[in-house]
């Protein structure tokens, strides 16, 4: 047996399984199982990164001053507190490198984002995880759970993959309930599905132990691309700043984001889609006997009789040429989540999932 071994928890950690993308043998294949835009990035996104390929022989600036400064501009904030990642995976990285390790707790929700659980055993943390209610954050659990060990508590708002939410007074109660020590992130990946949510702003102003992180990955279109970032306390983001990586956004990275976060007409576009199709899609399952919550994000966590009947269903659609995603692994064996695609792919899911049910009757 080898002598070279892992840090403590790396080999606790399950690989991550992303939302599948091809069925053998189907070239009409509808994609709803990772909840992408389904009108793809801004156009002016796509113009910056074409320029960015003439210039590939460049290194990209260290500092993301321009990203920053546009985040800023749009979203009202300090450039100053903003810190820009490798998608807010790498943000929720730094943050366990930074402020977990041996003999710290990381705690998450039952339902949480798995890179909370895989960022903390990296860290050689340990992750402690929370029950919900009924699929929703439940603070008061979270605020037992906590200990003097805790130093960082995640929880997404919305949440992955239950779309669910908790409001304002229920956040202010988590961050002033922590113990000292430790920080609150907002994982605000799908905040701007939400009208009139700031994603935790107001909040991380007015404290010391609030942070959040943002992703380019949803709304923007840009998930492959990987971009990211992340606001709070200017002590924090010094932190961070000293275990980022000084070239860990490329040049085509930096400008496609920019250009997107800046094309607002083309966002107001995406979220009202968004919205019309939620609505008509949750509303068509309802009426086959599949219910969701109300919907915080850009996909639906359909729910089944049991795991027999989901899994028969994600078969079915797998047959029908449609992928969705089983949620197995978040403790949810009857539910599916789907994406809400374009009006053609979700009129297509639901016909899909109405033979399914007219099947089994």
């Amino acid at each position: 047996m080898s002598a070279i071994e892992p840090q403590p928890g790396i080999m606790e950690i399950e690989l991550y399984q992303g939302g599948q993308s091809t069925l053998d043998g189907r070239t009409d294949v509808v994609k709803l199982s990772s909840n992408e835009n389904p009108f793809g990035p801004s156009p002016k996104a796509v113009e910056a990164f074409a320029r960015a390929s003439r210039q590939l022989h460049r290194y990209p600036p260290t500092d993301h001053a321009s990203l920053r400064n546009a985040i800023g501009e749009v979203h009202g904030l300090d450039p100053e507190r903003i810190i820009c990642g490798v998608g807010s995976d790498e943000i929720i990285h730094f943050l366990c490198q930074a402020y977990a390790g041996p003999g710290c707790e990381v705690l998450h929700t039952e339902h949480g984002f798995a890179m909370y659980r895989i960022s903390a055993l990296a860290a050689g943390a340990v992750p402690v995880e929370a029950k919900e209610t009924e699929r929703v954050t439940d603070v008061g659990n979270l605020l037992d759970a906590c200990t003097e060990r805790t130093r960082l508590v995640f929880i997404a708002n919305p949440n992955n993959p239950t779309a669910t939410m908790i409001g304002g007074n229920e956040m202010a109660r988590l961050a002033e309930g922590l113990p000292d020590g430790a920080l609150l992130v907002l994982d605000g990946a799908y905040a701007e599905y939400v009208e009139g949510y700031d994603g935790g702003v107001g909040l991380i102003d007015s404290r010391d132990n609030v942070f959040m992180t943002r992703t380019f990955s949803k709304l923007y279109g840009l998930g492959g691309l990987r971009i990211g970032w992340g606001y709070g306390p200017k002590e924090v983001i010094d932190t961070l700043n000293r275990i980022r990586g000084p070239f860990n956004l490329s040049q085509a990275q930096l400008g496609a984001a920019e250009a997107a976060v800046r094309d607002r007409d083309y966002v107001r576009h995406c979220l009202a889609e968004n919205k019309r199709m939620r609505a008509w899609m949750a509303e068509a399952l309802a009426g086959l006997g599949v219910p969701s919550d109300t919907s915080c994000a850009n996909f639906i966590l359909a729910r089944f009789h049991d795991a027999e009947e989901a899994e028969a269903c994600d078969a079915h659609l797998k047959e029908a040429g449609i992928l969705v995603r089983r949620v197995t692994g978040y403790k949810l064996p009857h539910c599916l989540r789907i994406t809400v695609g374009d009006e053609a792919s979700c009129r297509r899911t639901v016909h899909a999932i109405a033979g399914f049910k007219g099947a089994r009757e």
